[in-house]
């Protein structure tokens, strides 16, 4: 992650969610938040992802843990995604990238031999002091929730 060092507080942000409610990651101190990063709402890769935590959210609940979404998407995008897949996450909009980057979750990519700039599916464990304690680049979707359980329960001994 470019600008955020593991182990060391994550700065506060403020992003609207589905809901066009601002929630700021001070909202879920005292939990584990999973914070995980995805290109476009409907797109088959990051509605497998977001089904699969969702059907994982009683075991994250069990272990105190909350999980939240970010793309650039629109909250009524995200309000859409989630009535269309009844899903069970928090989504957050950040269509100005001003939080993807601070998680490495921004950068250049590459599709079919051209480069661009866009989302890089991304996740970040936040302890519940505030403090980013992993870290899973360029994820791939497919057996990433089970990742994301194991390290959590690796990390609550």
């Amino acid at each position: 992650m470019p600008d955020l060092e593991l182990n060391t507080k994550v700065p506060n942000f403020s992003l609207p969610d589905q809901d066009g409610k601002e929630r700021n990651l001070s909202d879920f101190r005292g939990k584990w938040l999973v914070l995980y990063f995805y290109p476009k709402d409907n797109t088959s890769g990051c509605t497998t992802e977001a089904c699969d935590f969702t059907e994982n959210m009683p075991d994250f609940t069990a272990l105190s843990a909350e999980v939240v979404g970010v793309s650039p998407d629109s909250p009524r995008s995200h309000a859409n995604f989630i009535a269309k897949h009844n899903l069970r996450v928090t989504l957050l909009s950040d269509p100005d990238n001003r939080v993807l980057p601070l998680f490495g979750a921004w950068g250049k990519k590459k599709m079919y031999g051209k480069e661009y700039e866009g989302v890089v599916r991304s996740t970040v464990l936040i302890d519940p002091e505030g403090r980013a304690v992993y870290h899973w680049p360029n994820v791939k979707v497919k057996g990433h929730v089970a990742d994301v359980k194991a390290k959590l329960h690796e990390l609550l001994g």
